[in-house]
């Protein structure tokens, strides 16, 4: 898997100071102005991960996002949105983003998410012996993006059996019970991760989200990925 990214944003200022900071990162980047700009790229070249902003005029990202699922383009969707937009954020990783980022930023972020993005596909298509607890976080987080939850459950139970003390995975055993139209157990691993971790800003933001939708929302809103497997 090549290192190689697409920025698909209509705002210069924003696809300068991203192409900048990964270039540096060591990076090979590619730029987009718009939705369909980045439709034609990705169907001339392949291009692993796609820096995607939410909002652009024409074809927003949702658009975009859904091009890509249907015409089963081979490619990583990282979601860019602005503040206040979560819910809409969360929506995104059900039609098949791996992850989103929201607005403002620093670049030291996108690199570390993209980073994770390259490292979490290496690791699922490596043949050595899982041990660390990164791993099977790492694991456990495709394996939800797939909706494949009894193989994210059994990477969680390894990485917490490896070290008790971290918040990372009550918190994504609180998205899973979220996906699984669970709210309630979901927001108790939330708390459970602060109470590992109490400025643990992941979980924070879950229960934050969570709690103000709290008997109306609409749970499809938390689901990524396709469906595999659910427990």
């Amino acid at each position: 898997m090549k290192n190689k990214v697409l920025i698909v944003d209509d705002e210069k200022n924003i696809r300068l100071t991203l192409k900048t900071a990964l270039s540096k990162a060591g990076y090979e980047v590619e730029t987009a102005v718009n939705g369909e700009d980045g439709l034609t790229k990705l169907k001339e070249e392949e291009i692993p991960v796609v820096l995607l902003d939410m909002k652009m005029p024409g074809m927003d990202g949702i658009q975009f996002l859904k091009e890509v699922t249907e015409k089963d383009i081979a490619t990583k969707v990282i979601m860019i949105t602005g503040y206040g937009s979560v819910e809409t954020a969360v929506e995104t990783l059900k039609l098949g983003a791996v992850d989103y980022l929201r607005k403002p930023f620093k670049p030291e972020e996108i690199i570390s998410i993209v980073e994770d993005v390259f490292e979490r596909h290496e690791m699922e298509n490596s043949e050595k012996e899982v041990e660390s607890f990164e791993d099977y976080i790492m694991l456990a987080k495709n394996a939800i993006n797939k909706r494949n939850f009894s193989k994210a459950k059994e990477m969680l139970q390894e990485a917490t059996s490896v070290n008790s003390e971290k918040p990372e995975p009550f918190n994504l055993l609180g998205i899973i019970y979220e996906m699984q139209h669970k709210q309630g157990e979901a927001m108790k691993m939330y708390r459970a991760a602060l109470a590992l971790e109490p400025g643990y800003k992941p979980a924070n933001d879950n229960i934050e989200r969570a709690g103000e939708s709290m008997g109306s929302i609409d749970l499809d809103n938390v689901n990524f990925g396709d469906d595999e497997e659910e427990e």
